[in-house]
C-alpha cells in the first residue's frame, strides 16, 4: 500500500513526543506492508470521520486515514483518542 500524508497530519505529527514519533513510523511501516495486520486494530470510523479508518499507534494514540484508491492511503490526522474524538 502506498502511503501519503496530508499537510495537517505532518503538522500534528511534528508535535508528537519522540517515543510516539518512533512508534508512528513503526506502525505506518507495518501498515504499508499489510494494512490489515491485526496489531494495527484497523477499523472504520463514524462521524465526524465518516468514510475514514483508524489504526492504533499506541494504546491511546491513533492515526486516521482514507483510501485515495485501491493502492493509496492518505493519513490525515494523528493524536490521542480524546484529541481526535471530542
Amino acid at each position: 500500500m502506498n502511503v501519503v500524508f496530508h499537510k495537517r497530519f505532518d503538522k500534528m505529527a511534528s508535535k508528537l513526543p519522540p517515543k510516539i514519533k518512533a512508534k508512528m513510523v513503526e506502525r505506518i511501516t507495518i501498515f504499508s506492508k499489510d494494512p490489515l495486520d491485526y496489531a494495527l486494530r484497523n477499523h472504520t470510523l463514524n462521524t465526524p470521520y465518516k468514510g475514514s479508518y483508524s489504526i492504533d499507534i499506541t494504546g491511546d494514540y491513533r492515526a486516521i486515514y482514507f483510501l485515495v484508491d485501491d493502492e493509496t492511503a492518505m493519513f490525515t490526522h494523528i493524536g490521542t483518542h480524546s484529541q481526535l474524538y471530542r
